[in-house]
Parts: structure tokens; sequence; C-alpha cells
């Protein structure tokens, strides 16, 4: 199975010039912790629930004035639409990461693909991810 037949096709996009609030609106309006930050007509960064807590709250960054190129990260990890949801299982267990964008071939951004996704429609990759996920990264609380 492919991964655009799983991913989730109607995502919304920020700007790296948007606040964090206008970010933060975005992702309640749907019920997301992250989003595809475009610009251009280019995927430039993923910035989530977690970049705008760690990166802006916690610092005292006002979240009216601060932006999310401030706290997004720009190094992107993706997965292409014609992949196996396998591989992008494979890719979100080495990456620690529950979502990743969905790329054409052209590099534009066509989806997003879930942990959640995946296991809808195929449960043995998404639970093989899970436990990538879920591996201590060497961090202790």
């Amino acid at each position: 199975m492919q991964v655009r037949e799983v991913m989730s096709r109607d995502v919304l996009v920020t700007s790296p010039d948007d606040t964090i609030e206008k970010a933060a609106t975005l992702m309640g309006k749907v019920n997301c912790g992250a989003l595809p930050v475009g610009e251009n007509d280019r995927l430039v960064g993923m910035v989530t629930d977690r970049d705008i807590t760690l990166r802006a709250v916690a610092k005292g960054n006002p979240p009216d004035h601060c932006t999310v190129r401030e706290v997004m990260s720009p190094d992107i990890k993706y997965v292409f639409e014609d992949e196996a949801t396998e591989a992008a299982a494979e890719s979100m267990s080495k990456l620690q990461a529950r979502r990743l964008p969905v790329l054409n071939r052209q590099k534009r951004l066509v989806g997003i693909v879930s942990l959640g996704d995946l296991a809808l429609k195929q449960k043995e990759p998404a639970a093989n991810a899970l436990q990538g996920i879920s591996k201590p990264n060497g961090t202790t609380l």
C-alpha cells in the first residue's frame, strides 16, 4: 500500500511570517499538533505545539509577536506519496516522529501521514513505528 492511500490530503499550511498565536489557532481549529510551514509554494519547515511551547512560551516570547520562523524546525523530514506505507512507518520509527509531510516527486506538499493514518489501514507497520518512536532517546526526566 502506498502513502497516498492513507495520508490526509486537506492540510492547512502556515507562513513563516505568521505569529505563533495564529499557528496555534490553526492547530486548534483542526485539532492537530503540527503544521507544515510554506513560503513561495515550497515547504520550508514544520512547527509543532511543542516548538511553540519550548522555543517561545517557555522563554517568555509573546505569542502575538513571535513568528513561526523563530520557532519552526527548518530541517524537514518527509516521505513521498508513492512510497510504501512500511517505508513511512520505518522513517517515523527512525526519526521518532508521529507524523510526516507527504510530498510528490516535484517536492510539493500533497498531504500529511500520521501514525494514526497507518494504524487505521495497516496495524503492523504502525505498531513497529510506535515501538521505535517510544524508545528512550537517552534523556531522562
